[in-house]
C-alpha cells in the first residue's frame, strides 16, 4: 500500500464521496449512510496508517522524521508544488480528523432534516480541506486548504444554525478572513525574500526554512502568521467569535469547531510559525505566555457565569486551548508533547460534551442550565456520560485531559515556573465551573417537569466509543507519545 498515494487518497476521498451523493441529493434516508460510509473508510485508512507507523518509519524518507511523502510539480512558474508529508504529529491530527467527522455525522443523523444533501456535501468538503491543512508542506498549498476548510463552516452556521446565526456567521468570516489575508501577505513576502537570496522560486516549507531574514522583518512576518493562527486557537483577546459561533452552530458544527478547526491554529504555529521564524518566536514568547494565561483565567471566570450550556463549553475550550498555547510557547520537548496530546484530548472530550448538549437540546429544546435538574434520576445513562466527560474535561487523573495538561505544566515549569503556577490556577477554576454545571444539571432538584427520554441505541453506542477512547488516552498514552517523539525532537532541536 505504501506505493499508493495514500496522502492524496486521504484528502480527495471525501470529495469523491460528494459525487456519490449527487444521485440521492434529495433522499435523506439514502444520503446519510453514503456520507457516513465514506467517513468510515477514511477512518479505516487513518487507523491502518496508525497501525503501520512503526513499519513506515523504517522506510528511507527524503525529509527526516516523515513517514510518507508525496511531491509533484503543480504551478512551476511560481514555484508552487503539490507537496504532502505525514509525520507522527500530522498522523495524530489525521486520525483525530477522520474520527471527529464520523462523530459529527453520527450525532447529526436525525437533527438535520432540511437540505440534507447539501449539508453532507459541505461536511465532506470540509473534511478534505482539514486533511489538506494537516498534510500540506507547501505554503501555497497549505493556504489553499486553509481557505477551503472555512467555506463549508460558514454555510453550516449560516444555513443550519439557530439564534443569531447570521451575526455569528459574519463575525466568524470577518475574523478568520482578516487573519488569513495577513498570513497570505507574509507567505508571499517570504517567497520573494527566498527567491531574491537564492534565485529559486519556491513555497516549500523545508526550502524556506533556510531563508535568511532580518530580525525586524522576521518579527513582522511571524506576527502575520501568529495573528492568523491565534484567531483560530482562539487566544485572548481574539476569542470573541468562538462563543457566538458555538452557540448558534448546529451540533455537528460545534463538534468540528472544537475538535478540529481550533487545532488547525495550534498545528500551524507548530508546523510553520515557530520553525520558519525561530528568533521572532523566541522574542514574542512572553507575549504568548501572557495571552495564554489571561485566556485560561478569563475564560474560566466567564464560563462560571454562563447559563447556556453550549456557551459554557465554548468558553471552556478557550481555557483548554490556552494550555496548548503555553506548551508551544515553552518550545521544550515535554511541554510541546503535552500540547500536541492535549490537542487530541480536547477534540475528543469537548466534542463529546457538545454531542451531549446537542442530544439534550433535541429533547428539551433548551440549553439553559436553569431549566434542568434531577437528570441523574430521570435519564441515568445520559447522566453517566455527562458526568464522565465533565470529569475528563476538568482533568481527572486517569482520563485523557489530565495527561496533556500535566505534561504541559511539567515542561513549562522548567522554563517558566510562574507561568506554570498561574496556569494551575486555571485548573482550579475549571474545577469550580464544571462542578457547578454537573451539580445543577444532574443532581439539583428538578426545576420544571421535562419529558426526557434516555439515550437511543445510536447515541449510546457513539458515547461508549468516545468514552473508551477517552479512557484509553488517559490510562495508556504511551503509543501516542511514542508516535510524536521523533518529530518533537526534530522541531525543538533536542537529542
Amino acid at each position: 500500500m505504501t506505493d499508493l498515494p495514500l496522502l492524496s487518497v486521504l484528502i480527495f476521498l471525501p470529495l469523491a464521496g460528494c459525487l456519490l451523493l449527487l444521485p440521492v441529493w434529495n433522499c435523506r434516508v439514502s444520503a446519510r449512510p453514503i456520507a457516513l460510509g465514506v467517513a468510515l473508510i477514511e477512518l479505516a485508512l487513518a487507523a491502518w496508517l496508525y497501525a503501520s507507523w512503526r513499519g513506515l518509519s523504517t522506510i528511507p524518507a527524503q525529509l527526516p522524521g516523515y513517514l510518507l511523502q508525496e511531491d509533484a510539480a503543480w504551478i512551476p512558474a511560481f514555484g508552487i508544488r503539490y507537496t504532502l508529508g505525514l509525520d507522527g504529529i500530522s498522523l495524530l491530527m489525521v486520525m483525530l480528523t477522520a474520527f471527529t467527522f464520523c462523530v459529527a455525522l453520527t450525532v447529526s443523523w436525525n437533527s438535520i432534516t432540511e437540505k440534507t444533501g447539501l449539508f453532507l456535501t459541505l461536511m465532506l468538503v470540509m473534511e478534505s480541506g482539514i486533511m489538506g491543512v494537516f498534510l500540506a508542506l507547501d505554503l501555497a498549498l497549505f493556504y489553499l486548504f486553509w481557505e477551503v476548510m472555512l467555506i463549508p463552516m460558514f454555510f453550516l452556521i449560516g444555513v443550519w444554525g439557530h439564534g443569531r446565526r447570521i451575526y455569528s456567521t459574519i463575525k466568524f468570516f470577518l475574523f478568520t478572513m482578516f487573519g488569513s489575508l495577513l498570513m497570505l501577505l507574509a507567505i508571499v513576502a517570504l517567497h520573494l525574500t527566498h527567491a531574491q537570496q537564492t534565485g529559486v522560486a519556491t513555497f516549500g516549507l523545508h526550502e524556506l526554512l533556510g531563508t535568511q531574514i532580518a530580525p525586524e522583518t522576521q518579527l513582522w512576518l511571524f506576527g502575520a502568521f501568529f495573528l492568523a493562527f491565534a484567531i483560530k486557537f482562539p487566544l485572548f483577546p481574539l476569542h470573541t467569535w468562538l462563543p457566538d459561533a458555538h452557540t448558534d452552530a448546529p451540533t455537528a458544527g460545534s463538534v468540528i469547531l472544537a475538535g478540529l478547526l481550533l487545532k488547525t491554529g495550534s498545528y500551524g504555529l507548530i508546523r510553520f510559525g515557530y520553525p520558519l521564524f525561530p528568533q521572532a518566536a523566541q522574542t514574542l514568547t512572553p507575549l504568548l505566555y501572557a495571552l495564554a494565561v489571561i485566556g485560561i483565567i478569563y475564560a474560566s471566570l466567564v464560563a462560571f457565569a454562563q447559563e447556556d450550556m453550549k456557551r459554557l463549553i465554548a468558553y471552556s475550550s478557550i481555557g483548554h486551548m490556552g494550555f496548548v498555547a503555553i506548551g508551544i510557547a515553552a518550545w521544550q520537548p515535554v511541554a510541546l508533547s503535552g500540547s500536541i496530546i492535549q490537542m487530541a484530548n480536547h477534540g475528543v472530550t469537548t466534542g463529546a460534551l457538545f454531542c451531549l448538549v446537542g442530544m439534550l437540546d433535541e429533547r428539551a429544546h433548551t440549553r439553559d442550565i436553569r431549566a434542568f435538574g434531577g437528570l441523574w434520576g430521570k435519564i441515568p445513562r445520559y447522566s453517566f456520560f455527562f458526568l464522565f466527560f465533565s470529569l475528563a474535561s476538568l482533568g481527572l487523573p486517569g482520563l485523557n485531559n489530565f495527561v496533556g495538561e500535566f505534561l504541559v505544566l511539567v515542561g513549562t515549569m522548567k522554563k517558566a515556573p510562574l507561568v506554570a503556577a498561574l496556569a494551575f490556577v486555571g485548573i482550579v477554576l475549571t474545577l469550580v465551573y464544571t462542578v457547578r454545571l454537573v451539580q445543577e444539571v444532574l443532581f439539583q432538584e428538578e426545576r420544571q417537569p421535562l419529558p426526557l427520554a434516555d439515550l437511543s441505541l445510536r447515541e449510546f453506542s457513539l458515547l461508549v466509543v468516545l468514552a473508551l477512547l477517552d479512557l484509553w488516552m488517559g490510562v495508556h498514552p504511551a503509543p501516542l507519545l511514542d508516535m510524536i517523539h521523533l518529530p518533537v525532537q526534530l522541531l525543538t532541536g533536542t537529542p
